[in-house]
């Protein structure tokens, strides 16, 4: 078991190395703690990025002993003292705010289980909020009207919950990302049915098409999936550009699948019926398109996370247009949602973490500070109402944006 819990662990944390992965770690007291218990599943130094908040490094310990790390209480505070000296949170561009025509107010809630690890959320027909804790191995429900927070442990351990839906009935399908399976949640009754995917691989971000069809990404794997609940078959289709990623999903009016392809500059889709594969690359060779949505017109729009890019793209003629996000070109935009043709998303590289609205029409961006910071908003839902649902992933929080309206 305690396998499986590095490798969730480590893809949880996978970021660039910082700093070099031969160099030693820095003295200091504490130094010999760090030795023993951060170097089991993975090298300390090849994960800690770009470093975190002290309110982040006490979320990532918490991790750690979710998936079952041998650390004892009595080192955690000594632990997370010498890790919030030796690799503070540093190079995350400052959180630009630009005023604009558009009130929202912002209402958070923290998750029960320390270090769940929100990663997406997900906005229900009935008024409820939903989450997947990754690294608690369960998908969470608050009813925002009351604060009242269910969670649901999952059948397989350490599966590495990951991408929510709701389909007709009201059932939640989720993405086991390291347990390579699709998982269906009777919120009834709790009970858990899972898909084994035909390959072993990283199930990641999932979406239903007209047929009640659920397509889902699988990122390292190189594949997209199609899975029939009715029948339970799931067929596994792979993209023409090798090493693509693909990653988050979209549904246009037409019911065709566009999908973002992380690993390179280009934009997928995937006609249902036909099953056959479209490409169309994205004007800069750095470019990697992480999250996607599709206004009413059926423009895709990408966050470029690479680059600090809002990227928009015309199927109909390959036409790209892209316009820096406001915090700039380490800004890291990923989360994103269109909003009655309003295009929102998260920047998730900066110091705080923002809010940013863009109005197609007037080419103009407004954008707000998430209270509390926010740390890694990795991906983003619609309410039934029209409000903008985030998961914060470090600070263990959901967060709804609600958009005041005349």
């Amino acid at each position: 078991m305690f396998k499986t819990s590095c490798a969730v662990l480590t893809t949880a944390l996978l970021c660039s190395g910082f700093p070099a992965i031969g160099q030693q770690l820095p003295d200091g007291p504490g130094k010999e703690l760090a030795e023993a218990n951060c170097n089991i599943c993975h090298t300390l130094l090849s994960r800690v990025g770009s470093g975190y908040t002290a309110n982040g490094w006490s979320t990532v310990l918490r991790m750690m002993v979710n998936q079952g790390a041998p650390l004892p209480a009595d080192q955690i505070e000594p632990l997370k003292a010498y890790l919030i000296q030796s690799f503070p949170e540093k190079g995350k561009p400052d959180g630009v705010v630009i005023p604009g025509p558009a009130e929202v107010s912002f209402q958070k809630w923290q998750v029960p289980t320390p270090g769940s690890r929100p990663h997406d959320p997900l906005a229900t027909k009935d008024g409820a909020l939903w989450y997947t804790g990754q690294l608690a191995n369960v998908l969470g429900r608050l009813d925002p009207a009351t604060g009242k927070f269910t969670e649901f442990k999952l059948k397989t351990p350490h599966s590495g919950p990951h991408g929510l839906q709701e389909d007709h009935d009201g059932n939640i399908w989720y993405t086991g990302n390291t347990g390579s399976l699709i998982g269906k949640l009777d919120p009834k009754t709790g009970a858990d049915t899972e898909y084994p995917t035909p390959e072993q691989g990283d199930p990641h971000t999932l979406i239903f098409d007209k047929n009640g069809i659920l397509w889902f990404t699988m990122q390292n794997l190189n594949r997209i999936g199609r899975l029939d609940p009715e029948s339970g078959e799931i067929k596994l289709l792979t993209p023409p550009t090798a090493n693509s990623r693909p990653y988050g999903m979209a549904l246009n009016s037409k019911g065709n699948i566009f999908f973002v392809e992380f690993g390179t500059n280009q934009v997928g889709s995937i006609d249902p019926k036909t099953m056959e594969f479209r490409e169309y690359r994205l004007p800069d060779a750095a470019s990697r398109p992480r999250r996607i949505t599709i206004t009413s017109d059926d423009i895709v729009w990408y966050s470029d996370y690479a680059r600090g890019y809002l990227g928009r793209l015309d199927p109909a003629t390959g036409k790209v247009t892209e316009w820096q996000s406001p915090s700039g070109p380490k800004s890291e935009p990923y989360g994103i949602s269109a909003i009655n043709d309003i295009i929102w998303y998260s920047e998730s590289g900066s110091t705080p973490n923002t809010v940013v609205r863009f109005d197609p029409k007037t080419e103009k961006f407004q954008s707000w500070a998430i209270p509390g910071g926010g740390n890694i908003v990795r991906n983003t839902s619609v309410t039934r109402d029209g409000n903008f649902l985030l998961a914060n992933s470090l600070m263990n929080d959901i967060t709804l944006v609600t958009i005041k309206r005349d």
